[in-house]
């Protein structure tokens, strides 16, 4: 058994398929499929389950799977104290992040850090908030940013900013600045998947109001931020975005309504797992990202 066997499997385990662990980690798929096997092999048990196009953890695999995560770790943390006086941080670091976080801060803070610490690799799953804390959960990835903070998990929240919540029409709607949430339900909706908290808050003040959700229009479903912006370009239907994400993104064929019974701010945070060793690089970046200031007029 060596490492790069080890690395192969975590790394399976936290993409959830062998084409995107190569992906993460630069090898061909065949390399990582003989790594697997091979471990498999030496350990004299199945680790993996192939399910279509994802992976899936035998019993053994999950009990072996946090040993493994720590020897990675270990190991990582080792060669960074033995090179401690050059100050060198470099490896890929594993990061999960919900839609709104990836298309506004997330890109700027992996941009600075980068060039700091010109030899770090960042490998980013975009999904959803409920996705992204699950993940960071099963530790398939040390670094999470999510738009909604859950108690009961054992979860470290930092928090970044907070941001309003709008309603966004196609520009050529005549439709005031403002309007009530009884007029905003009864536009047709392109949501994002249930996961989304910018969706979740949404529903639970229209439920406050009286408004049942299943009697909603809803136009489309979408799993990407980015066709939800073109299909309201389009005139399908309305949404219900963070207002910082639609003004960063400049887009002058759609246009902002503030909904007056719905005054709701989110917060977005850096989330990592209380009580376990984060790789060297994982540790520096969380350590950065506490560290900086966050300057949302630009």
């Amino acid at each position: 058994m060596d490492f790069k066997q080890i690395e192969a499997f975590v790394n399976v385990v936290r993409y959830k398929s062998f084409s995107k662990a190569a992906d993460a980690t630069f090898f061909t798929q065949p390399t990582i499929s003989t790594h697997i096997s091979v471990l498999e092999k030496e350990l004299g048990t199945k680790l993996l389950d192939r399910r279509g196009r994802y992976v899936e953890l035998t019993p053994q695999g999950r009990q072996f799977y946090k040993y493994a995560v720590e020897m990675v770790n270990t190991r990582a943390k080792a060669i960074d104290e033995i090179n401690a006086e050059s100050g060198a941080i470099e490896g890929i670091l594993e990061i999960q992040s919900s839609s709104i976080p990836a298309i506004t801060f997330v890109p700027e803070l992996l941009a600075e850090f980068r060039n700091m610490y010109s030899k770090v690799q960042f490998y980013v799953d975009v999904s959803d908030t409920q996705s992204v804390i699950g993940d960071v959960i099963d530790r398939r990835g040390e670094i999470g940013f999510v738009g909604d903070k859950l108690s009961g998990t054992n979860l470290e929240y930092f928090k970044i900013f907070s941001d309003s919540v709008v309603l966004v029409v196609p520009a050529n709607y005549q439709i005031a600045d403002e309007i009530s949430l009884a007029e905003a339900v009864n536009y047709p909706f392109i949501w994002r998947e249930s996961g989304s908290a910018t969706r979740k808050s949404f529903e639970e003040a229209a439920a406050k109001h009286g408004f049942d959700k299943s009697a909603f229009d809803v136009a489309a479903n979408f799993n990407d931020l980015d066709p939800i912006i073109r299909s309201v370009e389009q005139g399908l239907g309305v949404s219900i975005l963070s207002e910082y994400t639609v003004s960063k993104l400049g887009n002058n064929k759609v246009k902002m309504v503030r909904i007056k019974d719905f005054d709701v701010r989110r917060d977005f945070y850096m989330i990592t797992l209380k009580g376990i060793s984060l790789s060297p690089v994982a540790q520096a970046f969380k350590a950065f990202v506490e560290g900086r200031t966050y300057d949302l007029s630009r």
